[in-house]
């Protein structure tokens, strides 16, 4: 298993895919359908229409990188939106996606994140 940081964001394509997309394909999805940048560092979730395979597309620096799983059981979570937002999405939650998990998208897996605001004070300590 590939872990991420909490702080890498990940974006779940709105609707399912011809999951014979390749490089090209994907990231023209990325740049004109979710309107981001493929080069941000961000994680980018995609799945067919049986919800039998996946494919994560990122970009680590130097290449564009694409992770795939099949699922011979069951399906993955329907992670599709009716407005066709993409869904945000932690990497906790991108990991339990992936294993099957049928909570994602329908209940929060993850806490808010922390900010330095909601801290206490330095003082305090």
């Amino acid at each position: 298993m590939i872990t991420f940081p909490r702080t890498v964001q990940v974006w779940a394509f709105a609707k399912p895919i011809d999951l014979r997309k390749s490089y090209n394909g994907l990231w023209g999805l990325i740049k004109e359908e979710l309107h981001r940048d493929p080069m941000s560092g961000d994680l980018f979730l995609f799945s067919n229409r049986r919800r039998k395979g996946c494919k994560v597309l990122l970009w680590d620096g130097t290449g564009i990188c694409i992770m795939m799983k099949r699922l011979e059981r069951g399906q993955f979570a329907a992670l599709w939106s009716a407005d066709g937002q993409a869904v945000k999405m932690t990497a906790t939650e991108l990991a339990l996606f992936i294993e099957g998990s049928a909570y994602v998208g329908r209940h929060a897996l993850s806490p808010e994140a922390i900010s330095t605001a909601q801290l206490a004070p330095a003082d305090r300590l």
